[in-house]
């Protein structure tokens, strides 16, 4: 069992500013999902940090969370990211968890209705180079599981039609500000222990 009771859990205040730098100043200023500032003014996200340590402990988090997004009013809560400080911290474990995530969607019989969406400090497409900048395009400060709503998903596409143009507009846009740019953001994460940069560097060892 995961114990959520460590003295080193991370504090929720520092996470959550963490996660809410990130959205505003990449997700929102740099306009990589144009559906996100609509659900950011109007309060309908829902920021949940995780103590866990390990992949026992996020999915105890994780299902509790689903039914919670399932049962409440869109109105009240459009969509849940579930930050995880401590746990899944190498890439490809975490990676490895989205079938979990995945399988516990039709589990709950919640498949159709909410998906699980993901984000990672470490994120690595297939082929490039740690330090590529379109990775940038999937990293936040913490491993985080993003569970949206599906109707949410289709009203965003409705409203902006040429949603498969996100992708390729996103690539452009990193491309061009450099993984210097990127940076300069400043948008790591920082270890409440130490002070130091909590996130992995972006650059090659």
């Amino acid at each position: 069992m995961t114990d959520t009771s460590t003295e080193r859990s991370f504090p929720e205040d520092i996470v959550i500013a963490d996660t809410v730098r990130w959205l505003e100043k990449a997700v929102i200023g740099l306009n990589l999902c144009p559906f996100a500032k609509s659900v950011h003014v109007k309060g309908q996200i829902h920021y949940v940090v995780s103590q866990a340590t390990d992949a026992e402990g996020v999915v105890m988090d994780l299902h509790r969370e689903l039914e919670a997004l399932a049962e409440i009013s869109p109105d009240k809560r459009d969509t849940t990211l579930l930050i995880l400080p401590q746990a899944l911290q190498e890439f490809l474990d975490f990676n490895d968890f989205l079938e979990v995530a995945d399988a516990m969607v039709e589990e709950l019989e919640l498949g159709g209705i909410l998906q699980v969406a993901s984000f990672h400090p470490r994120f690595q497409f297939e082929g490039t180079d740690v330090d590529d900048v379109t990775n940038c395009t999937n990293r936040a400060p913490y491993p985080t599981l993003h569970l949206l709503r599906e109707d949410s998903i289709d009203k965003a596409v409705e409203a902006f039609p040429e949603a498969e143009t996100i992708y390729e507009r996103n690539m452009e846009v990193l491309e061009q500000m450099g993984i210097e740019g990127w940076l300069d953001l400043d948008l790591a994460a920082r270890c409440p222990f130490t002070g130091r940069d909590a996130t992995p560097p972006t650059e090659k060892d």
